[in-house]
């Protein structure tokens, strides 16, 4: 992206995920948990009919939306070929890539989906402002809109500008529910990818007020993959990826297995492992 680095703020994407979040979480909802294992999978289309019946049983819930809305971007980024790790970890293809050509009548289904968690989000905090619910979407919508025009529209600072607002709805969703470990997801990959930039960028973007240290953001991100709900399978993800970075591929290597082990019909993990193993003969 042309900021790449904000590249699953949301959410929102792909690995394995646990149930580890704390048994009384207002986030918890296993109807929803299984359209996101779906997503995983890459069986879109159920996962839809099983947020559409969701929907209709609870029609004031901000999160059916904004995971129909995730099913949607990342249906999109499968199609397009944008979920590749490679186009990660090597910054000049993923530069030199190709223009996309979206679909907009999924662009026009996301941008409604998104407008109408974030309606019903956004009704929720008014009554409470500590509605970890609705807290939680809020960083869903801004993550998923900035994974949206960053890596379909290619407007990087447009993409920035959601990836920090949404920082400040997952802080509020910590401190309103300290055991919602997937809100520490977005601060993680900002931290992290960002701390991939040039040091004059790093600087700039720190006087922007973008979050810029690799440590801290691994760690959050690793918070997540060992303790999160929706978003642990992205978190893993993307730890593969940094273990892709740091020149350590047995670590991807078994992180990749796990994740196709667990979600066989996601042939971005056999993809990464082949790579691999073709790397190492």
């Amino acid at each position: 992206m042309a900021m790449r680095t904000t590249f699953g703020v949301s959410l929102v994407l792909m690995a394995s995920i646990s149930a580890t979040v704390a048994s009384d979480s207002s986030l918890k909802s296993d109807e929803i948990y299984s359209a996101w294992m779906r997503m995983y999978d890459l069986q879109f289309d159920q996962a839809h009919r099983e947020l559409e019946r969701w929907q209709e049983a609870h029609p004031e819930d901000s999160l059916g939306p904004a995971s129909d809305a995730a099913a949607y971007l990342f249906s999109e980024l499968t199609r397009l070929g944008s979920l590749e790790a490679e186009l990660f970890v090597d910054d000049n293809r993923f530069k030199n890539r190709k223009k996309l050509d979206p679909d907009p009548k999924v662009k026009t289904s996301f941008n409604e989906r998104i407008d109408q968690a974030d309606r019903l989000a956004d009704a929720a905090l008014q009554k409470s402002n500590v509605d970890a619910r609705a807290l939680f979407v809020k960083t869903l919508t801004h993550g998923l809109r900035a994974d949206y025009v960053a890596l379909i529209d290619g407007r990087g600072l447009q993409a920035l500008s959601y990836t920090k607002s949404g920082r400040v709805y997952a802080q509020r969703l910590l401190a309103a529910d300290p055991q919602a470990f997937d809100a520490y997801l977005g601060p993680g990959v900002e931290n992290y990818l960002l701390s991939l930039k040039p040091i004059a960028l790093r600087i700039l973007l720190r006087f922007t007020g973008s979050e810029v240290d690799r440590e801290a953001g691994l760690e959050k991100l690793r918070k997540t993959a060992a303790q999160g709900y929706y978003l642990e399978p992205f978190a893993k993800l993307l730890l593969a990826v940094a273990a892709l970075r740091n020149n350590e591929p047995q670590k991807a290597r078994e992180i990749l297995v796990g994740l196709h082990e667990r979600f066989p019909n996601n042939e971005l993990y056999s993809l990464e492992l082949n790579r691999l193993a073709s790397t190492a003969q």
